[in-house]
């Protein structure tokens, strides 16, 4: 059994989606971040940087509960024990899939999320902001594009974990000031994806 403590954020449904693709028994415990629960002592003695999400695998390696934080971290420990074939035991394949799973958390991740912040969170309009998270969105998506016109998934021919992390983020395109008709490559991948049944009870966690 594994415990999940998430949220309903990307990061957090990128976990789930893994879970549910994994076929993994794990039990939800919902981290309220409007209310701060991510800071109460008890949740950080699971994460000590206070974010979501973050998994107890009470069976971990040795037989002794192990505990994961950092969403992609997660994603290769689940990969690398449960996780076959999302995450490939070919040096070069997993190499692929590895270097898209880094280029969502050191890039996606965080504009994306700075974009939305200044869109729908910022007390005020702050123009600089906006023009420059909305540009790096844009070029972001168009690296997406490009890597998808290549191949059918950003890691190589097969679903992996990489997908698995990326496709939380580009679901709400829309609120990013994004038209994914732009994008064909990347609605492809989007549409196929949104239709995995796995994908769909992920999604919908917690």
């Amino acid at each position: 059994m594994i415990d999940l403590y998430t949220w309903k954020t990307p990061n957090g449904r990128k976990v789930s989606i893994a879970l549910e693709e994994m076929g993994l028994r794990y039990a939800v415990h919902a981290v309220d971040l409007s209310t701060g629960a991510q800071k109460q002592p008890d949740f950080l003695k699971i994460n000590p940087n206070g974010r979501i999400p973050a998994i107890v695998d009470s069976d971990g390696p040795g037989g002794a509960p192990h505990t994961v934080f950092e969403s992609g971290a997660i994603l290769l420990y689940l990969g690398a024990r449960y996780g076959a074939p999302f995450y490939p035991e070919d040096p070069v394949q997993r190499s692929c899939v590895e270097q898209w799973l880094m280029f969502q958390m050191g890039g996606i991740g965080p504009m994306f999320g700075q974009a939305f912040h200044f869109r729908h969170g910022a007390p005020e309009p702050v123009p600089y902001a906006l023009e420059r998270y909305d540009a790096e969105v844009r070029r972001l998506f168009g690296v997406l594009e490009t890597r998808l016109g290549e191949t059918d998934y950003l890691g190589g021919l097969d679903y992996s974990i990489a997908d698995m992390a990326t496709y939380p983020w580009v679901v709400p395109h829309e609120k990013l000031g994004v038209d994914l008709d732009q994008f064909p490559n990347v609605a492809r991948w989007h549409d196929e994806i949104s239709e995995r049944p796995a994908v769909k009870r992920g999604m919908q966690v917690p």
